[in-house]
């Protein structure tokens, strides 16, 4: 991400936009965010609605032998295959959608339409709600964020410069609606999508940002989406831990990375039909429900007992860790409406308890680490797959209401970042949109900046 300082990029017409223009786009981004809020708001309690409804099944499966199972499964698999159904019709629909809102902000493809708001929506209600698949409810956000400025930006007549700006502080939005994170949903437009930071960006995502976080509470309320309470601040000597931290879930991620493009690559040629294979995964997806509930879905839930620090045997940590590094890339591989980022979040946190149980076992003294290295784990993982540091400090920081630990954090994703660049990890949003590009055609795919 860069900061433009270049005075000849500060003309009227370029980074500082005429008065008439500035007030006009502006109302726009308002405008525009709170109906993302609305929208993404509406989403959010509809997704968390399906989830209670899957996990009310399946605890009513329990007491029904193998037909209950059975009917799980079989509702997981065609929840699962509709989802991909729906993506087959509407192909920008497909995965996290946060790709494309990068190709728009480079203009290597055009604004996403209106259908991707209904598509992204039912599709990732049927995906993650009801079929539990392990993805995350930012990319669907985001991009119907996108597409809503987009639209928006049209309606007025705007330049295509304009709308590309528009959806790209409209898709910040969405990922603030997502998580509940202003900030962190403003930083990710300027860090990830931009890689910029200039007036008209900062005006317009700030207001759509604050429009749609606002208008989003009034369905969602305004409570964190985590608790993590009883963290204080760490005494400077025990930093080096969470170096030593970073540099392992900078690795560990270097791994989810390459599985995920693996899996997405061997989908692609797959000589399967996508509904099948989507309801294939949603079988299995359904199967794991059942067994191992914490091996599915987007793992808030997962995340939350873990900050709420609820034993849990460390084979079992392994297990969930090894069975979530399979789902996620497997579930995204289907194409099905998801993100990542959720996923991610709950498998740096897992992490991060496993890493505390070690050093519990080593150094009894260390134990009371734990719940740092839960939360640290969240960002870091995100951080090193994503290579967004700040987004991921402060969407953190945000989501679970501590402050106690931005120095931790700080170390711990400059190694965890560090790490997974001198590996020559690519940034997982750079990879797959290099991929989505080519699937349209578009050749000579320019290098996104990140220095």
């Amino acid at each position: 991400m860069c900061v433009d300082t270049d005075p000849a990029s500060k003309t009227e017409d370029s980074d500082f936009p005429g008065t008439r223009v500035l007030v006009l786009l502006t109302c726009v981004a308002l405008v525009a965010g709170a109906l993302t809020g609305l929208v993404g708001g509406a989403f959010r309690w509809t997704l968390s609605w399906a989830e209670e409804r899957r996990a009310d099944l399946v605890d009513w499966a329990g007491d029904h032998g193998l037909g209950g199972a059975l009917i799980v499964i079989a509702v997981a698999a065609a929840s699962a295959a509709a989802a991909v159904a729906i993506v087959r019709r509407i192909p920008l629909a497909a995965g996290s959608g946060i790709q494309q809102v990068e190709a728009v902000e480079d203009d290597e493809a055009p604004a996403a339409p209106w259908s991707v708001i209904p598509a992204r929506f039912a599709g990732g209600v049927l995906s993650m709600g009801f079929a539990g698949m392990v993805l995350g409810r930012e990319g669907p956000t985001v991009h119907m964020g996108a597409a809503i400025g987009a639209a928006a930006a049209r309606l007025i007549r705007a330049t295509s410069d304009e709308i590309r700006v528009m959806q790209t502080a409209t898709a910040g939005a969405g990922l603030a609606v997502a998580f509940n994170a202003p900030i962190g949903g403003a930083l990710f437009a300027f860090e990830e999508v931009a890689k910029k930071i200039r007036l008209r960006y900062a005006v317009w995502t700030l207001t759509a940002v604050a429009a749609a976080v606002a208008c989003s509470r009034l369905i969602l309320g305004d409570a964190p989406d985590f608790r993590a309470g009883g963290i204080d601040n760490l005494s400077p000597d025990r930093l080096w831990v969470f170096l030593v931290f970073g540099v392992v879930v900078g690795a560990l991620g270097v791994v989810y990375s390459r599985l995920l493009l693996l899996f997405v690559d061997l989908a692609a040629r797959i000589r399967v039909p996508a509904v099948v294979l989507g309801a294939l995964v949603g079988a299995g997806i359904g199967i794991l429900a059942i067994t191992v509930p914490s091996a599915v879905g987007g793992g808030d839930d997962l995340a939350q007992r873990l900050l709420d620090a609820q034993r849990t045997a460390f084979w079992m940590i392994l297990a969930i860790i090894a069975m979530r590094f399979v789902t996620g890339p497997v579930s995204y591989g289907t194409g099905a409406p998801g993100g990542l980022f959720a996923p991610m979040l709950a498998l740096g946190a897992l992490t991060g308890a496993g890493f505390g149980r070690i050093l519990e076992a080593l150094y009894a003294p260390f134990g009371d680490l734990t719940p740092a290295l839960v939360v640290v784990g969240m960002s870091t993982l995100f951080a090193a797959v994503v290579r967004v540091p700040l987004t991921a400090i402060v969407l953190v920081m945000e989501m679970t209401a501590v402050t106690a630990l931005t120095v931790p954090m700080a170390v711990a994703v400059t190694a965890g970042v560090a790490t997974a660049s001198l590996a020559g990890s690519k940034p997982v949003y750079d990879a797959l949109r290099e991929r989505y590009l080519r699937d349209i055609g578009v050749s000579g795919v320019a290098v996104r900046p990140h220095d």
